[in-house]
């Protein structure tokens, strides 16, 4: 049976490669930039924080995994609640690639005035204004139950604030760029669940 770390690793390079293929795909649908983290506006503390959460959700376990334990947990959790976490995560990040493959066209890495995609409502944008965000945050969430230490705890925390940073950045976009019609949607979805 493969550890607990290899199984984390795997569910967070699985989810990585299946976020980069989709937009990769959406930037040729779109046939423009998907990427505007860097284009500007207050986005460089949820880029940074996004990039470093993925990063170390990757590296920490595959860490983990040859013998680096650099902190020890904190709760002694039972195998079942480990268990239980790592299928919260693969559950969090299935959903949030099944939200980010609904947006097709619309999908975009960070939110710039002038480069919103069309409001997507339906499907699992139906539910909620963030379902991509909703599925992220379970699974960080599932990461922390499964191993449940200071570093995963710095994890889940750090993606959380980029979450709320960049969620309200976005809503000040898109209220700009598309006016009553967001305002519209806003009024009918909730912005998580």
């Amino acid at each position: 049976m493969p550890s607990l770390p290899l199984v984390s690793a795997a569910i967070m390079g699985g989810y990585l490669a299946a976020f980069l293929y989709l937009t990769a795909r959406s930037a040729q649908a779109a046939d423009r930039p998907v990427w505007l983290f860097s284009m500007g506006g207050k986005q460089g503390l949820p880029a940074l924080l996004f990039r470093l959460c993925f990063a170390g959700a990757l590296l920490y376990p595959a860490l983990l995994a040859i013998g680096v334990e650099p902190v020890h947990e904190v709760f002694d959790v039972p195998t079942s609640v480990r268990g239980a976490g790592l299928l919260l995560a693969l559950v969090g990040g299935l959903f949030g690639i099944y939200a980010q493959h609904y947006m097709g066209a619309s999908w975009r890495i960070g939110s710039v005035e002038g480069h919103s995609g069309a409001i997507v409502d339906t499907g699992p944008f139906r539910r909620s204004r963030n379902p991509v965000f909703v599925g992220q945050v379970a699974m960080f969430a599932g990461f922390l139950l499964a191993r449940p230490d200071p570093v995963q705890l710095a994890f889940t925390a750090a993606l959380m604030l980029a979450v709320w940073l960049q969620v309200r950045i976005e809503e000040t976009v898109l209220a700009r760029d598309m006016g009553a019609a967001y305002q519209a949607y806003r009024q009918m979805v909730p912005r998580w669940l």
